[in-house]
């Protein structure tokens, strides 16, 4: 089943997989190969396998993710920080891979999630047509308005094969972005304090 097309709220207009595997081998011509030599001739049925993988995001509501949450946290009142989230993602523009990392933190009131749901989050909205700013958004704005925490802070770091492999071709180049809410916006102090955090050694460092 190939992905879906973006912003859709209904199926009906989902082409099927054997429309899906002829625009491929359309493409394909297009390209100047040949679709029926040995080679190429399951390709179609691949591309289509694997955007079901690439765009999986269109399936999943980011919001259902984070709708579990621990109360029994001992008046744990400080930064929660999952830093280090490897993504990939596909550019919007040219359906090129964007590899990056995003680094999400939040200042609970009295609830806290699982850590492994904020990194299905970003999955969720890495695995559609991106661009980077307004993925970046949308993490900070689910996580804020399901859990309803004092503030979030999304940080992602990534390169984009758009830019690396075509146009510019810049190699070694890579795009930063951030989205800060609540007190992550508002206290400088918070926000320094966060930046320590990141600044930190890793787990593999010790």
């Amino acid at each position: 089943m190939s992905a879906p097309p973006p912003n859709t709220d209904s199926q009906t207009d989902r082409p099927t997989q054997t429309e899906a595997e002829q625009a491929v081998r359309t493409l394909l011509r297009w390209a100047g190969d040949d679709p029926t030599r040995e080679g190429l001739l399951d390709t179609p049925a691949r591309v289509a396998r694997a955007y079901t993988d690439f765009f999986s995001g269109y399936e999943i509501d980011p919001a259902s993710l984070l709708r579990r949450t621990f109360s029994e946290v001992d008046g744990y009142d400080e930064i929660v920080l999952l830093r280090d989230i490897r993504f990939e993602s596909h550019c919007e523009h040219h359906l090129a891979p964007i590899i990056g990392r995003a680094h999400v933190a939040y200042l609970p009131r009295q609830r806290v999630v699982g850590i492994s749901k904020l990194a299905r989050v970003v999955d969720a909205y890495a695995r559609r047509l991106q661009i980077q700013e307004r993925m970046t958004a949308q993490i900070a704005n689910t996580i804020n308005d399901v859990l309803e925490p004092h503030g979030v802070a999304v940080i992602i770091e990534s390169a984009h094969e758009c830019m690396t492999t075509r146009g510019v071709h810049k190699p070694g180049v890579s795009m930063v972005t951030s989205s800060m809410l609540g007190v992550f916006r508002n206290n400088s102090d918070t926000r320094r304090e966060l930046m320590a955090m990141l600044n930190r050694p890793g787990t593999q460092d010790f």
